[in-house]
């Protein structure tokens, strides 16, 4: 880890806050990590989204068609951070278990930039790696 072990340490806890926000359903906890301007890249995406406002809309519509993930267990594991001034970036390996099913792991790059009280996230990047 480069920068500081408390900056590091603040990132982690906001991403694994925001997937246990995920597990609760709770959208406006889980997007106070996300930057306003955040692009999404993931595997199972439409390409790549290039604001919260395209995400907005397609997490709206999956919401709305009853596609919304159903999930048991959503954790960060093996996650390495590294914090270069304002600029974090976070890799790890993401594991969701659906009831009754295999876990399924992402590969998973953040990038995240300071604010005056917290870190959010600019870039989002996950390739979908399997069972």
């Amino acid at each position: 880890m480069t920068g500081t072990t408390t900056d590091a340490a603040a990132i982690a806890a906001g991403i694994d806050d925001m997937y246990d926000a995920f597990l609760a359903a709770d959208r406006v906890r889980f997007d106070g990590h996300l930057d306003p301007d955040i692009t999404t890249w993931e595997t199972h995406l439409p390409g790549p989204l290039r604001s919260r406002a395209e995400l907005d809309a397609y997490r709206d519509s999956r919401d709305a068609s009853g596609a919304r993930p159903t999930l048991s267990r959503l954790v960060a594991r093996d996650k390495r951070i590294d914090v270069y001034g304002d600029v974090g970036v976070a890799r790890y390996l993401l594991v969701a278990e659906k009831p009754g099913a295999p876990a399924e792991h992402s590969r998973v790059t953040d990038v995240l930039r300071r604010t005056d009280d917290d870190w959010l996230i600019v870039h989002h990047h996950a390739e979908y790696l399997g069972s």
